[in-house]
Parts: C-alpha cells; sequence; structure tokens
C-alpha cells in the first residue's frame, strides 16, 4: 500500500462549497462564519454531511484513514450513519468504513480496507462522508502501481443547494449514501451541497446569505419544523426567500412543505401546526409568483412522504432508507425540470 495524504489534486471534494477557503477542514460552512451562527449550527457545520470526495482510479486495493475528533452519540441513528463513509464503484454501493466496536470510544484515528485483489480496472470511486459526526480525513491508500484520472463531469455543472433541518441533514439515513439528495444525485447525475441543521433549520438571515454565496443551479428550501409555531416561520420565511432571490435573480428556487408525521394520527394538534406551516410556505410562493418571480415552485412533503407510507419513518419524524428515496422520486421531478434534465 501506498498512502496519499488527504487533500491532494488526485481527489476532487464536491458538496462542501467552501473546502477551497477551510482547506483542510471538511466543514460545511466557511471558517468566517464561526463567529456569526449560533454555537450549534456552527458544529452541525462540521459535521460534513454531503461532501463526497470522488476520482477514478486502476486500483486493486483501496482503503481509508480517518480521524473522528468525537464519537458518535445519537440513539435514533446507526454508528455508520453518523460515522461512516460509503463507497460507491460506478455508482453501485461496496461498503461503509466507520468504527467497528461500539462499546469501546469510537473517537480517534480509525483505517480500513475497502476493497484488496481486485481486478486492476478503471472505476469511477466517490466516497460519501459522514452525516452527523466531524471527520478529518487523513489519507487513501492504494496499491502501488494504481493510477488516477479525473472524475466524470455532472450532468449540471452547478450543484443543487439544500437548506433546512435534521430531515435535510440526513436523520435518519442507514448510511451516508442514502439521504435523500445523495439518493436524488444518483438519480439525475448532479452535485449537491447540504445545508442541513439537526433541530436548527430555523430561516437565520445569516444562513440565506450563505446560501446565496453558492453558485447553484438550484435552490431547494425545505426547512419549518425546528421553529415549532408557525407565527414564527411566517416571519422568517419570505424573508429567507427574499436574500436568495436578491443575489441570485435567475436561479431555480424550490420551496417544500414539511413532510407528514406519524404521531398526527393519534394528535391532531401536532397536523395541524404542520399544516398551518404548509400554507405558510404556500402562500410565500404564491406571492412571490404574483410579483413575477417565474422561477420559484412549491412541492408538498405529504405527497412525497405521507401517511400511506408510515414505515418510513424511523421514530416517527425522520425518514428511514424508505422514507428518503420516497422523498427523492418526490424531489425528482420538479428539480429534473428546474435543471432542463429528462
Amino acid at each position: 500500500m501506498r498512502w496519499i495524504s488527504f487533500p491532494d489534486e488526485r481527489f476532487v471534494v464536491n458538496g462542501l462549497a467552501w473546502f477551497s477557503e477551510n482547506t483542510p477542514h471538511l466543514w460545511r460552512l466557511p471558517a468566517r462564519m464561526k463567529p456569526v451562527v449560533r454555537e450549534p449550527v456552527w458544529w452541525l457545520a462540521t459535521n460534513p454531511s454531503g461532501g463526497r470526495v470522488r476520482f477514478r482510479t486502476n486500483a486493486t486495493h483501496l482503503a481509508i484513514r480517518v480521524n473522528y475528533p468525537e464519537q458518535a452519540t445519537l440513539h435514533n441513528m446507526s454508528l455508520i450513519g453518523q460515522m461512516g463513509i460509503d463507497l460507491y464503484a460506478d455508482g453501485v454501493y461496496w461498503r461503509s468504513a466507520a468504527p467497528r466496536v461500539v462499546s469501546a470510544p469510537q473517537a480517534g484515528q480509525h483505517e480500513q480496507a475497502y476493497f484488496e485483489d481486485m481486478p486492476a480496472l478503471w472505476r469511477e470511486i466517490c466516497l460519501y462522508l459522514p452525516l452527523y459526526a466531524p471527520a478529518e480525513v487523513l489519507a487513501i491508500g492504494v496499491n502501488e502501481a494504481a493510477r488516477f484520472a479525473p472524475p466524470s463531469p455532472f450532468a449540471v455543472e452547478k450543484p443543487v443547494a439544500f437548506y433546512g433541518s435534521s430531515i435535510t441533514q440526513g436523520g435518519c439515513a442507514s448510511r451516508p449514501g442514502m439521504s435523500y439528495q445523495a439518493i436524488l444525485g444518483r438519480m439525475l447525475d448532479v452535485d449537491f451541497v447540504n445545508l442541513g441543521f439537526s433541530g436548527n433549520g430555523m430561516g437565520e438571515p445569516e444562513l440565506a446569505h450563505a446560501m446565496a454565496e453558492i453558485p447553484a443551479s438550484c435552490y431547494v428550501i425545505d426547512f419549518a419544523q425546528n421553529l415549532q409555531d408557525v407565527e414564527k416561520l411566517r416571519a422568517v420565511y419570505a424573508p429567507f426567500l427574499s436574500i436568495i432571490r436578491e443575489k441570485r435573480p435567475d436561479t431555480p428556487i424550490i420551496c417544500n412543505t414539511p413532510i407528514y408525521a406519524t404521531p398526527a394520527l393519534w394528535y391532531p394538534e401536532t397536523e395541524k401546526r404542520l399544516e398551518g406551516m404548509r400554507q405558510v410556505i404556500r402562500d410565500a410562493v404564491a406571492e412571490r409568483r404574483s410579483a413575477g418571480d417565474a422561477l420559484i415552485a412549491l412541492t408538498e412533503g405529504p405527497e412525497m412522504l405521507g401517511p400511506d407510507l408510515a414505515d418510513g419513518f424511523v421514530d416517527g419524524a425522520h425518514p428511514s432508507d424508505v422514507g428518503f428515496r420516497a422523498m427523492a422520486e418526490g424531489f425528482r421531478p420538479a428539480i429534473a425540470e428546474a435543471l432542463g434534465l429528462k
């Protein structure tokens, strides 16, 4: 094996919009925003959800060396979902690297082989980075004779940028390659940036300004539930859209209403609150369209993941892999239309 220190020009990093500014850190917001955003938002920004390392290689051996500054703590996600790094080869899942001993301390440096003694065929490699844990990729290991080439371009040059809450960040996918953006990215062959912040998708103006910095092909706005109150959502939703539109007048925006939550079956007040939030979003989109914004669209969360797919949830609120695939399928027509894809 030869270990190539990361970062390296042979490894393309996608999904981390400020990687060139933050290198070598795998952060989802630029370091200059640390004193600007709330402390939990910044910590979540150190979780590289949506980040990918891509390259082509004819390696017969492939391994990774990673340092985890902290251990996983969530009760409703698997260890691999939180801390794993998925390997896809030519668009097909191979396996995940993650700390293996749950009963022992999980933080620290870990090394794992993805494959050994494979034929020396050229493969398109994509490594999906952890959804819910800080991680530092230290090196990628290959056999001595391995060669590299740039990864294939995406169908659209610019990424789709997503903003939202824990569902957007990836809770509760079983592994990083199963967030709805990752599934959708493979469906449409598009790049994406994940600005989902668990429990903290509250529509702050500083996050709208950050999102507008990204030269995206489309913006997807999917926050509401973390605000807990319809009037609080009303106060921030339209201004959030205005900030993005002011800087990006010609970029499509897709606004998604909250998905169904299974407690609504037993607690009508839950569904009443969610429906109130959906109406706030519908009204904001309608107002912008009435004002002449033809590049804003609405998608309905319950049509993607509703009461007919209660098994698509982990804990009544967060989708499982089944739920995330349903969300990817639900978003697919609107995003494909916005990007001019068939």
